[in-house]
Order: structure tokens, then sequence, then C-alpha cells
């Protein structure tokens, strides 16, 4: 049963996590933080993980956080891993627990968990899943010691789960509209390369003469989020105001 304080805190995270959700590692790092507000973990990952070539990324964490050799023991065993078979393999839904799928005894004798989780210093590992396709499973996953993920920890992660992969989605489609921005608003390649995704989206409305509070309205974002979003793109573009930036916009459409 999730408790009041529960919900206070995952609304604050899906808050936090969806004006972050501009790229990968901008939307790992948010949600790597303020996860463990709702579900300790010793380490809490965003974790790519590529079907075809049987390799994992991961994103979200300091980089060094785990060694080369490290990850190159991971993958040894990517296509073992309890969850991966689940999420991937079985297209299972909702978070998972290793424990769900292998008993603790069992996975200590495994080659994944020697090679591997061992070395990290964790014990228990559960996976909350925002994407899977046949090349790409992309989860959210925290891991610890000791302590297994409680019922209540899975019931938590499925609360916030539904959100998260909304705005996974949502910033994939913003990457995607961003590659094609130089056409779309008349600009050069590398006017726009330094912008966030988000960014581009923002001038692109701005283009279109729609206000901050229109552009909140239909970004899903706060007129005051909108406007630090200008003040970037501004410093970015080397213009001073909204009106300068729209009129570099309609200046190379008309060159074009």
């Amino acid at each position: 049963m999730l408790r009041d304080a529960d919900y206070r805190v995952a609304l604050t995270l899906i808050g936090q996590a969806g004006e972050a959700a501009e790229s990968v590692e901008t939307f790992a790092r948010c949600v790597v933080q303020s996860l463990p507000k709702l579900v300790a973990a010793e380490l809490t990952t965003l974790s790519l993980c590529d079907l075809v070539r049987g390799r994992r990324l991961v994103a979200g964490v300091p980089q060094g956080t785990l060694s080369r050799e490290l990850c190159e023991a991971f993958d040894r065993h990517f296509n073992e891993h309890p969850l991966v078979q689940y999420h991937a393999v079985r297209r299972g839904p909702g978070a998972r627990r290793i424990t769900d799928s292998i008993s603790q005894a069992r996975f200590r004798e495994t080659d994944l968990y020697n090679d591997y989780y061992r070395w990290v210093g964790v014990d228990h590992v559960v996976a909350l899943p925002l994407h899977v396709d046949d090349q790409w499973l992309v989860s959210f996953v925290l891991s610890r010691a000791r302590r297994d993920f409680s019922d209540r920890d899975t019931a938590v992660l499925n609360a916030v789960g539904p959100a998260l992969a909304a705005f996974y989605r949502q910033m994939k489609r913003l990457e995607a509209a961003r590659a094609t921005l130089p056409d779309r608003l008349g600009l050069d390649g590398a006017a726009t390369a330094a912008l966030t995704a988000r960014e581009s989206e923002v001038l692109e409305w701005v283009a279109a003469g729609k206000s901050d509070a229109q552009i909140g309205a239909i970004l899903n974002i706060s007129s005051r989020t909108v406007g630090k979003h200008l003040q970037h793109l501004y410093e970015k573009l080397g213009v001073e105001s909204r009106t300068a930036a729209a009129m570099r916009v309609a200046r190379r459409r008309r060159e074009a």
C-alpha cells in the first residue's frame, strides 16, 4: 500500500523528469538522482540494452562509476540476465526483481553474479522498463546490497513508470524533430547544432509567433521554463530577444 508521502515524492519526480526530458543524458541524470528518494538504492542507472549487439550502455551516472572491465563482464553474460530475458525476450510488463525470476541462492551461483554483481558490490536488482522493441530495451535499474526490493518498492516504481515511459517517448520524438529543424526553420546546421531538442522546439514556435504562455501550453511546460529556454537559445544564436530570433529565422527563410 502506497502512502501519501510516496505519492507526493512521485509527483515531484514526475514533474522534474518532464522538465528534463530534452536529451537522454539530462533525462537520465535527473531521474537517477531522484528515483532513490522513492526507492532506496545504492546504484541507479538508465540502462540502454542493445539487443542486437548484446551489449549495454548506461546513462545518468558520473563517468567512471562502472569501469570498462565491469561493463565488458556484464556484456559477456548479457543474454543470460534474468531481467533481459523477462523484459526483452518474454516482453513481460512492469517493474521486475531478479528474485522474481530466480532465487537469491541460485543467482549467487551464476557467472553473471560472480563476474559482475559481486564486484560492483550489490546483491539485489530491480528494473523498470521504459521502452522495448526488437533492438532496444531501455530501463531504469536500481541495485543495492543485503536487502531485496519489496512489493511496495515495485508498486512505487510501477506508479511512476507510465509517466517516465511517456517522457522517454517524447524525448525521442524531440530528438528526431531536432534533426530536421534546420530545414524547417531555414537555418544552417551550425546555427542550431548547440541547441537542445527542447530549445529547438521552442524556437520553432517563437518563429510561428506564439507567446510564452502559448508555447508552454503546447509543450506542456510552464511559461517560466519557456523563458529559461529562450534565454539559452538567445545566447547560442547570438541574439538578444525573441523578436531578433524570429527575424533571424524569417531572414534565413527568405534567403533560402
